[in-house]
């Protein structure tokens, strides 16, 4: 219809127009729109053994933290003509098994996992035998065989006892999963470097399980509390609340991640923040490379992190 080669079209098709002459990328274009004419990607697979499309599986997409890393894994595919595929795990193994398996026979490109309940053998006999991009990040640690980013959790949980003992905080309690994932683990590791006696009280990572510590909390001697997440954080508002209790005067309270809502909460939220949005576009940056490089060295990036200082904390006064 254009009056031109197969090539031709193909070429323009595939963002090479500065090859071509303005009347002739016009022509090209003028028939595509007057067939309608879509590029088939299952046949692009076929042919070119790239689908420019990406599995990414995630832990639980209505925790705030991740919607905000998906967003930073987007934002760099969508620049580079990208499609991202989600999938959420629920913590539950045989789901990421399954969810892995389905991106496998769809034939995207690499994987992003940032789920912990897959294994390192899953991993390695699904992905690295059959030679399979991906990276790994936040809750899943580097398996030590492919590439991985994650934030310097550790130091978090450094930087949150430091601004306990700050404040003159002798008893502390920490609100973390008793399996918790290997990066909130460190967190525990890290503040324990600084209270080596706190209190570890088990509860999951959602706000439920802020709230459901709260009568532990009070039952106890703490005068401080470091949640591992926002999300607890959260929860210990309102289970403190409905206890009588008040935060910062008869608690200090220090999250972990750096929400949105820890600027609207009353009182506003001191965190340990990570550099969320930038660790998806670096995950995203790290896949792509991997990709086109499937050679290269595995790398492994870590990013800082830094506390927050808001309303949540304050000095205690014996």
């Amino acid at each position: 219809m254009a009056g031109v080669s197969i090539a031709t079209v193909s070429q323009i098709l595939n963002g090479h127009e500065q090859k071509f002459s303005p009347y002739t990328v016009e022509k090209v274009y003028a028939a595509k729109k007057a067939l309608r004419y879509e590029p088939d990607y299952l046949a692009r697979r076929m042919v070119g053994k790239h689908s420019r499309a990406i599995g990414v599986i995630l832990p639980d997409v209505t925790n705030p933290f991740f919607g905000t890393l998906l967003k930073g894994i987007e934002s760099v595919m969508y620049e580079e003509a990208f499609v991202v595929m989600l999938c959420n795990a629920d913590f539950n193994e045989e789901k990421e098994n399954k969810y892995l398996e389905t991106f496998i026979r769809r034939g995207v490109d690499g994987f992003i996992i940032a789920s912990s309940s897959i294994s390192n053998q899953t991993l390695k006999e699904t992905l690295v035998d059959q030679d399979l991009p991906f990276i790994v990040l936040d809750q899943k640690k580097n398996t030590g065989f492919s590439d991985a980013i994650e934030t310097a959790d550790f130091e978090g949980g450094v930087l949150a006892g430091k601004h306990f003992a700050e404040l003159g905080h002798e008893k502390i309690a920490v609100i973390i999963p008793k399996n918790a994932p290997e990066n909130v683990q460190a967190r525990l590791s890290g503040i324990q470097s600084i209270y080596p006696d706190c209190l570890v009280i088990d509860s999951p990572l959602t706000k439920a399980g802020g709230k459901q510590a709260s009568e532990k909390v009070v039952a106890s001697e703490v005068t401080a509390i470091f949640a591992a997440n926002d999300e607890i954080a959260l929860g210990l508002y309102q289970g403190l609340n409905a206890l009588c209790k008040t935060v910062p005067t008869d608690y200090s309270i220090i999250g972990y991640d750096d929400q949105e809502f820890n600027e609207l909460v009353v009182p506003r939220l001191t965190t340990i923040a990570q550099p969320t949005f930038e660790l998806g576009r670096q995950s995203a940056k790290l896949l792509l490379k991997r990709i086109a490089h499937p050679d290269l060295p595995y790398t492994n990036i870590v990013l800082p992190v830094s506390i927050v200082e808001r309303d949540s904390t304050a000095r205690y006064l014996r």
